[in-house]
């Protein structure tokens, strides 16, 4: 529980009281922050997961035409490290369905 302690030290931080206070999308990355905080181990699906989320956000993010081009720019080294992440726990699959349709071809 010391981590959801962070998050609403955070929160505090930045001057909100109450998680109603926050809009749609920052509600949504809070409450994937605090599930992900509140397991006891992380899975590598909650990882995966959690780069999903990240990526979808950064990409609204780049489809709204009211984000500034330099809000918009620094977000691609967050996006390029998430799918680089994403990318990395997914290769074992990956390697496994390209060895998998080597072999049928020599059937």
């Amino acid at each position: 529980m010391l981590f959801i302690n962070i998050l609403d030290k955070l929160l505090k931080k930045r001057g909100i009281d109450n998680q109603d206070e926050l809009d749609s999308e920052e509600k949504a990355i809070f409450e994937n922050w605090r599930k992900i905080l509140s397991k006891e181990e992380l899975t590598i699906n909650d990882v995966k997961d959690f780069c999903k989320t990240q990526i979808s956000i950064i990409e609204s993010k780049w489809q709204d035409m009211t984000t500034e081009v330099n809000k918009k720019n620094e977000l691609i080294p967050y996006h390029t490290v998430y799918k680089s992440i994403e990318k990395l726990l997914d290769a074992p699959r990956a390697e496994r369905e390209q060895l998998e349709a080597q072999l049928n071809r020599l059937l």
